[in-house]
């Protein structure tokens, strides 16, 4: 069984599937609207979305013979909190890294404008 924050990053990785939650972060689209800017066909569209539906990203549910779509945001949130962790840990790292390379590019007292060392 795989995780849900893995699932939820398996189906982020496809370009199509995030157009489709970009579209969705402006509001509830039906299956057809979803598939118009898209060159394949409503069988692949409808993959997609299930690949989607299966992580907890969106929810469908039916109007007669339309299907309605609508973005889940919990599994963003969950995907969003645990990136922030890795994001916090390296700006950490990158401002000590800034910190030392400012000094071991001041000026020595014998007017070297580089103190590496070699």
């Amino acid at each position: 069984m795989t995780d849900p924050l893995s699932t939820t990053f398996g189906a982020l990785a496809d370009p199509t599937r995030r157009a489709i939650l970009v579209r969705l972060s402006s509001g509830d689209a039906t299956v057809g609207e979803l598939a118009e800017p898209f060159a394949m066909s409503l069988p692949a569209i409808s993959k997609h979305l299930t690949v989607l539906e299966r992580a907890g990203l969106i929810t469908k549910s039916r109007d007669g013979q339309r299907r309605h779509c609508r973005i889940s945001v919990a599994p963003l949130q969950d995907a969003t909190s645990w990136l922030e962790l890795y994001r916090q840990h390296w700006e950490e790292q990158l401002d000590n890294l800034g910190g030392y390379l400012a000094t071991i590019h001041e000026p020595s007292d014998e007017g070297d404008t580089d103190r590496r060392r070699t």
